[in-house]
């Protein structure tokens, strides 16, 4: 590594401090800095780092795109190109070389990496970049380290660094407790204003009618937060007629598109000169090539981001910041058997940060969408996402680790019993898991994927019957569905095969890489529509529990074999009688869920793919003086078939039940493993006594599919 000159660095208030920070990891093993988004702690502190150890330095950031800023910013104040003695590492994505000694890695690779190699050979200091984010990845990131430098690595020094001042838990866990080091920083003076909605004001209507106003009372561009890629697309339309160059940020644009947004523009103010990228962050998002009504002729911009830009990342030449209120994290409902985003209101920290984005580079100004009345009602930081996310992954990498229940590492939340049953439940049902819970060498191949373990098992399994390329396409799309915006997964793939956007396509090539690609020919030759059942059969063996019936003639709602009620939008999916649905949300209030993506299937996929949910039911009850026996077939909760038994079967039933019986026997139908327990009933009585329903025996699968 060049020899670092400390006074050459830009002048941030993190510059301060970072004597301290070497010193108290070299004689405490690990620390805790409290900065501020604009310090300097993601690029100086790595820095100045490495210039102290031998080894190499790394630096866990929760994001891809937070990973290649830094190491892009790090490497231009060395005057090196990436790859040199900064280099970076994120999924399907590596530029370092043998003489990389800083490399910037997303949390969730730095896991398998630790998987690999507990000790992290090489490695003197890492770096946990945002850890007050409490991404899912991140904390087990945590955890996991902890576990290594205590058993393995006490020469391991650790840095935690946080962007909010509740850093005194992360110094109990991190040490006894380990020394919290504050950074203030140098801002300018932001002013803030309430908007509060109309009545029936649509979010993308509230927060264009905030731009406007931020227009006319600002200079300089304006930064707006929305929770998600939907609608940055509904507002963007709605700001056409404005003279501004509207573009976007979100996490699942190519890094060429979020570099021209990060970069700074000629004219910009000399300070934003000193880079666009300080920290880090990504979100959910579409992975088209969308710069929205992108017009050089404009100086003043308006981007439209998700939570992105909140911490992490510097947008230059940003004055004022229009603030939506809402987030979309992670979330799980077991009962109904939906897993997906939801749409959250921000903490008050989270909105400081935002905030604070307009006063980077010179005083500014931020609106927030909602009445400064309901400020204080909101939650003061964010839930840690382990408390609410689906833990189905999180439980994979804890068995590879040797701990199944995680009890044997320290948390800063423990990980809630109920949903790591279920994602041990779904584990054993994939074949991850043996029954004791212990990993074998299928789901040790499932974890090293990069992908969550139903998407994984659907890549494994589907590849031997459809090859890697389609199998490839369809886990791709549906490991990112936001590429989409149509309901149907077959007219999807489709569409990605025509247009070939450049994140789905190289996601592609590297999941059929993975799996032993013999079909070499790209989606740019292969542009044929795809077969409705074969890409059916790949959602199916993804989300098993989400094969769903129609539940009467001409309806558009389905019963999923999960037992939750799911309505289909109109389009070209309407008349299936079966679905294999891939994603389905649901909106606080309502009962029934919404299907934002599915796949025709037939009763022949679902039995195919569903084998582990496919119950036989047999009833027998007493209606009008009768014995009436029932076959029941079912897929889960979903009944497919209501088989009558023949009327020999009951006649014998009655002969047999004698005379004056109070019941009718037990009829067991030919073949069948189990015999069924009849109702109560009275052949004295014109109708069935009064009972909770039918009592039946039910034959199931060992194996149950929960929420995941």
């Amino acid at each position: 590594m060049p020899q670092l000159d400390l006074a050459a660095l830009p002048d941030l208030p993190v510059r301060s401090a970072l004597t301290r920070i070497g010193d108290e990891l070299a004689a405490q093993g690990g620390a805790v800095l409290v900065a501020p988004p604009g310090t300097g702690k993601t690029t100086l502190v790595p820095l100045a780092l490495a210039d102290r150890v031998s080894g190499r330095v790394i630096v866990a950031e929760p994001r891809r795109i937070a990973a290649r800023a830094a190491a892009t910013r790090m490497a231009a104040l060395l005057g090196e190109r990436v790859g040199e003695t900064v280099g970076y590492s994120v999924r399907g994505e590596r530029k370092v070389s043998a003489g990389t000694r800083i490399e910037v890695v997303t949390s969730g690779l730095l896991v398998r990496r630790l998987q690999n190699d507990p000790e992290l050979a090489g490695v003197d200091v890492v770096v946990l970049d945002e850890i007050h984010e409490r991404h899912l990845d991140a904390d087990l990131l945590f955890a996991l380290l902890l576990d290594a430098r205590d058993g393995l690595r006490p020469d391991l020094r650790l840095l935690a660094t946080s962007a909010t001042v509740a850093a005194d838990r992360v110094a109990g866990v991190l040490g006894d407790p380990a020394p919290i080091i504050e950074v203030d920083q140098r801002s300018f003076p932001v002013d803030l204003a309430y908007v509060p909605a109309r009545q029936r004001e649509r979010t993308e209507q509230h927060v264009a009618r905030a731009i406007g106003t931020a227009l006319a009372e600002s200079d300089g561009d304006v930064l707006v937060f929305l929770p998600g890629v939907a609608e940055i697309r509904r507002t963007a339309a709605l700001l056409d007629d404005l003279p501004v160059e509207v573009v976007v940020l979100h996490g699942r644009l190519t890094s060429t598109e979020q570099d021209r947004v990060l970069r700074p523009r000629r004219g910009a103010a000399e300070s934003s000169k000193q880079g666009s990228a300080e920290d880090g962050a990504d979100d959910s998002a579409d992975g088209s090539s969308e710069r929205l009504a992108y017009r050089t002729e404009r100086k003043r911009r308006v981007v439209l981001a998700t939570s992105i830009a909140e911490s992490s990342l510097t947008v230059p030449g940003v004055r004022a910041v229009v603030d939506a209120g809402l987030s979309r994290v992670p979330r799980v409902d077991h009962r109904r058997g939906l897993a997906g985003l939801a749409t959250v209101r921000v903490s008050r920290a989270v909105a400081d940060q935002r905030a604070g984005r307009a006063g980077r580079e010179a005083p500014g100004k931020a609106w927030r969408c909602w009445p400064e009345n309901e400020h204080q009602t909101l939650p003061a930081y964010p839930e840690p996402e382990i408390r609410a996310a689906d833990l189905t992954r999180l439980a994979l990498e804890l068995a590879c680790w040797g701990t199944p229940d995680g009890s044997a590492l320290t948390w800063l939340d423990a990980p809630p019993e109920g949903a790591m049953e279920a994602g041990r439940s779904v584990l054993r049902a994939l074949g991850a898991l043996d029954r004791t819970g212990n990993v074998g060498e299928r789901g040790r191949r499932m974890a090293d994927l990069g992908l969550h373990p139903r998407l994984a098992r659907a890549l494994l399994d589907g590849t031997p019957l459809l090859g890697a390329r389609t199998t490839a396409e369809v886990v791709a799309l549906l490991d990112d569905d936001s590429v989409t915006q149509s309901t149907d997964v077959v007219d999807a793939v489709r569409t990605l095969r025509a247009q070939r956007p450049a994140r789905w396509t190289k996601e592609v090539d590297r999941l059929a890489r993975l799996v032993g690609n013999a079909d070499r020919k790209s989606p740019a030759h292969r542009t044929e529509t795809p077969a409705q059942p074969d890409l059916a059969m790949i959602v199916a063996l993804a989300y098993p529990e989400r094969i769903a019936r129609r539940r009467a003639p001409g309806s558009n709602s389905y019963l999923m074999a999960g037992g939750t009620a799911v309505t289909l939008p109109p389009g070209s999916l309407t008349d299936s009688e079966w679905l294999a649905v891939a994603v389905a949300d649901r909106e606080p209030g309502r009962a029934e869920g919404r299907i934002r993506l599915a796949a025709t299937a037939d009763e022949q996929l679902a039995r195919e793919a569903a084998a582990e949910l496919v119950t036989v039911e047999e009833q027998v009850d007493w209606v009008d003086n009768d014995v009436v026996a029932r076959r029941v077939e079912r897929v889960g909760r979903s009944r497919w078939r209501n088989t009558n038994w023949p009327n020999r079967i009951r006649s014998s039933s009655r002969t047999h039940s004698g005379a004056g019986s109070s019941k009718p026997a037990s009829v067991c139908s030919p073949g069948h493993r189990r015999r069924p327990t009849c109702a109560n009933a009275s052949p004295s009585s014109t109708k069935p006594s009064a009972r909770r329903g039918p009592q039946s025996t039910t034959r199931q699968s060992s194996k149950n599919w929960t929420a995941g």
